[in-house]
């Protein structure tokens, strides 16, 4: 699906707005809620961002980041739609986005956790885990 062309994606790291990202998620983002400013950089740092933005001014209204190893896996988190902008395709738009700057690496497995936006996921090609006992986490419950 094409971009409203009110919108454009990009991967362009000078454009994301860095502050908002972590206002987005550090305040209204259940599983970032109280991230700290400077966990938020490293993540960024660490990580291929995109962002999605309003073509007339600029300012950003969504982002993502994926963390991989360009080759075997892949980890897309911080999925975010500014919430005056959502209801419009743009998260699904975002993960497509994703999705494609993933293919030329043919990777084995990309994984993400979600609480509430599964019909999203589904959408982009996500499905539920086959085996969620082969998986296992280290941390907070």
């Amino acid at each position: 699906m094409p971009n409203p062309p009110e919108y454009e994606i990009s991967d362009d790291p000078a454009r994301l707005d860095v502050a908002l990202i972590h206002h987005w998620l550090s305040a209204d983002a259940y599983w970032a809620l109280g991230r700290h400013l400077a966990t938020q950089q490293r993540a960024i740092a660490a990580s291929h961002n995109f962002g999605t933005y309003l073509t007339s001014s600029g300012r950003q209204v969504g982002y993502a980041r994926v963390v991989t190893d360009r080759a075997t896996f892949a980890w897309l988190c911080d999925v975010y739609i500014d919430p005056a902008h959502r209801g419009r395709g743009l998260g699904g738009q975002l993960v497509d986005a994703v999705n494609e700057h993933l293919a030329p690496y043919e990777l084995r497995r990309t994984l993400l956790a979600t609480h509430d936006a599964h019909e999203v996921y589904r959408r982009a090609g996500f499905r539920e885990l086959a085996r969620p006992d082969h998986l296992m986490q280290r941390g907070p419950r």
